[in-house]
């Protein structure tokens, strides 16, 4: 088995998760491939000492890997999603931050859990992502021009809002006048979106979701519509420019670009030991807090 490990920051108190891990994977005689950016920052923190084979994750990344762990946060699942691309390598996200959605292995588990992972004791949960096209073509989304969470049309440089004109498979729907719009997906739509107003949708359901940002027109409300849905957007206001956000990458149109969204050709593939770890960590982290069942 061959298996790729990312981070993106050395959380504190982590070194000994980390040494669990290698550990670990080194009892069962897995091959291990750290980027070389996170294998750096854990040299410098003294954390191991054997050598370890080291990959550029924009080069070097290929479907020869089974399984890529992810060590962070949801942000660093967010930024893993950008290099195993469509290579269709399961992600392990071990939570080294606070309660996650999409890193739902804790820290404090690793020991009694990657010996089920290597098993592969697990499920896989397909993510669906979102990608976007523009007229004219915009260079900064040619090389990675999908999102996980969401894309967002923003205003830029200026308080004032902007007006989002929204085609949905070419009908007409309206135009946003507001700070922005969200397209989320169901794995979105407990970030950004849900801080917006929008609604919390299932994983496993096929839907988008149109959540505008601070509205002025207050008719306008979140819209869940089918995931086939293409999405056509023209944006204009005061500053003739605005934002363009897929997940945290931040990208700046002008106003005479048309926006094109659509599903993903692909799917990513995320690890998870229990069926229900979504529904948990809903509990936890939105609804009714600490479960109180006896």
């Amino acid at each position: 088995m061959k298996v790729a490990i990312y981070g993106q920051f050395y959380h504190q108190n982590s070194e000994k998760y980390v040494q669990q891990l290698l550990d670990a994977l080194e009892k069962k005689n897995i091959e291990v491939f750290i980027e070389e950016n996170f294998l750096e920052i854990i040299r410098e923190n003294e954390v191991i000492k054997k050598e370890y084979n080291q990959f550029e994750v924009f080069t070097q990344l290929d479907n020869s890997y089974d399984l890529f762990f992810s060590i962070g946060g949801d942000g660093t699942i967010l930024k893993s999603v950008n290099y195993v691309k469509d290579l269709d390598i399961p992600i392990v996200g071990i939570n080294t931050g606070r309660l996650g959605f999409l890193a739902t292995i804790q820290k404090e588990e690793i020991s009694e859990t990657i010996s089920s992972i290597l098993q592969k004791n697990y499920t896989i949960s397909e993510r669906e992502l979102l990608t976007i096209a523009t007229t004219p073509k915009n260079d900064s989304l040619s090389d990675v021009n999908f999102a996980l969470n969401e894309i967002t049309v923003s205003r830029k440089n200026t308080t004032s809002m902007i007006t989002i004109n929204t085609w949905l498979d070419d009908k007409y729907l309206t135009a946003y006048w507001a700070d922005g719009l969200i397209i989320t997906t169901p794995t979105g739509s407990t970030g950004y979106s849900l801080s917006c107003g929008g609604p919390v949708i299932t994983p496993e359901t096929n839907a988008l979701a149109l959540t505008p940002i601070a509205p002025h027109n207050l008719n306008a409300r979140p819209l869940v519509i089918p995931n086939k849905t293409k999405i056509k957007l023209e944006v204009s206001g005061r500053a003739g420019e605005y934002l363009v956000s897929l997940d945290s990458r931040l990208t700046t149109l002008e106003e005479n670009s048309t926006i094109y969204i659509e599903k993903a050709p692909f799917t990513i593939g995320l690890v998870s030991l229990n069926e229900d770890s979504f529904i948990q960590t809903l509990r936890q982290k939105l609804l009714w807090g600490e479960d109180k069942r006896n």
